[in-house]
């Protein structure tokens, strides 16, 4: 089966939302499981690494296709979807939790992790981030993610060395893996006589110009000196809004304001927006006005801010710390999940899974019941967002990058972790060999 150019998958459930109009007119009546969970009875056909036929599942199709001359690959019944894309990620932090954990959990905690780390330590040298960032590219190709963003921390001492791995990597992995990056660095700083050379850096690298956004007294000013810098160098932008439970943080809804004011073109990325969720409900739908009029996307980390958010000692957390996805969905607003950090002080956990991402995102965010097309949260909307055509989608003509599982319903997808999932890339089933964590230990425990 990995190794055949020309084969079919038989038998498979495919999301509707991957499906073209024109199959859904020969659709015959489903059973309720099918129903309720939008999967189309589907047989695919694998030609040279690309899906180059699709056609409604039928004891006639079935009959129609020459067994006996091209390999058979039978889901029976599972479900077949696009590879992944996370939109959201650090690869820079990740897998440093047995060096630097975060004991208090808090959000402080994390960001005092994260600088004893890098900056006290001195530990984010070349062959540490090298190794720590592909141990991640690593784990995300074997779990079948075929687009990558991350936002790379780039205080002054660091940036040179964190772009220049990101460049070795993003080449090296380019048949993998899309590898885009955004700076994260405070807004403030695209206003110092540094930040117009800084943004030069970025566009040099091809990156994302992104920081993190705070309600001060500056704010505005900052946004005009970054929207000024991104529009100059026909550069994207990806913030870090209202991470924060309080209400009156407004960072999301600035942002898009001076969207529309500046008349910005290119695509906006707003991560986190948690205070959405905290505040009444005409604030909150303002700015899902504005955020729509300015065409943003929004990207929710359900793990890391479920983690993170309201997070108090001896005491029980009073919500899940996630935004209004579905309010920004009922306004045609993209909303992507992503996984955010692993094995860091802001996050002690994950693996680089989006399957897991999701699993955990319909469950905090109640994305069941129905599940309607929020598999798209996870394929075809980051993918979107980052500008690419040819990921998060099944479709004649693409390549066939694919994610089979034994799996025949969401509530069997989102009850185990799926590990005999198959992962098809340019139509050949990949190994799925995860990365061994002792190949860090000499870089965690020094040994």
């Amino acid at each position: 089966m990995s190794e055949a150019s020309h084969y079919w998958i038989i038998n498979a459930r495919i999301p509707h939302c991957f499906i073209d109009s024109s199959l859904h007119e020969s659709e015959t009546i489903l059973a309720p499981t099918l129903q309720r969970d939008r999967l189309f009875p589907c047989n695919v056909e694998i030609n040279n690494g690309h899906l180059v036929q699709m056609m409604a599942n039928s004891p006639d199709s079935l009959a129609a296709i020459p067994t006996e001359s091209v390999a058979i690959v039978d889901a029976k019944q599972g479900m077949l979807i696009p590879c992944f894309a996370d939109l959201h990620t650090h690869l820079d932090k990740g897998h440093i939790w047995e060096r630097s954990p975060n004991l208090d959990g808090t959000f402080q905690g994390a960001l005092n992790g994260i600088y004893k780390d890098c900056t006290e330590n001195k530990n984010w040298h070349y062959e540490d981030l090298y190794r720590r960032m592909e141990f991640g590219l690593k784990c995300s190709y074997a779990h079948g993610t075929k687009a990558i963003r991350t936002h790379l921390d780039c205080p002054p001492h660091q940036f040179e060395t964190t772009f220049q791995v990101f460049r070795e990597l993003r080449e090296k992995w380019k048949d993998k893996i899309t590898l885009q990056a955004v700076s994260l660095v405070p807004l403030s700083y695209f206003d110092t006589p540094d930040g117009e050379e800084f943004a030069d850096a970025i566009a040099d690298v091809g990156a994302i110009i992104g920081g993190i956004a705070h309600m001060v007294p500056e704010f505005e000013k900052y946004l005009g000196a970054i929207f000024k810098l991104a529009t100059a160098r026909n550069l994207s932008l990806d913030f870090h809004t209202d991470e924060t439970d309080d209400p009156q943080s407004q960072t999301l809804r600035r942002v898009a304001a001076a969207g529309l004011e500046y008349d910005f073109k290119a695509q906006i990325i707003c991560g986190h927006c948690c205070s959405l969720a905290t505040q009444d409900h005409e604030t909150a739908a303002a700015a899902i006005a504005l955020v729509k009029k300015a065409n943003i996307g929004i990207v929710s980390l359900p793990m890391c801010n479920l983690y993170l958010q309201d997070r108090v000692a001896d005491r029980t957390p009073r919500w899940r710390g996630v935004t209004l996805a579905k309010e920004l969905d009922a306004q045609a607003v993209k909303v992507a999940i992503s996984s955010d950090n692993c094995r860091d002080p802001f996050y002690g956990f994950g693996d680089h899974d989006m399957l897991q991402v999701f699993s955990m995102g319909a469950k905090i965010l109640h994305l069941d019941t129905p599940y309607d097309n929020w598999i798209e949260s996870v394929t075809s909307r980051p993918a979107s967002l980052m500008g690419l055509s040819n990921v998060g989608k099944i479709e004649i003509g693409q390549a066939a990058d694919l994610i089979l599982f034994k799996a025949r319903s969401y509530s069997e997808l989102l009850s185990r972790p799926q590990g005999d999932r198959v992962v098809f890339r340019d139509g050949v089933a990949i190994d799925r060999t995860l990365p061994d964590y002792a190949e860090l230990d000499d870089l965690i425990f020094g040994e």
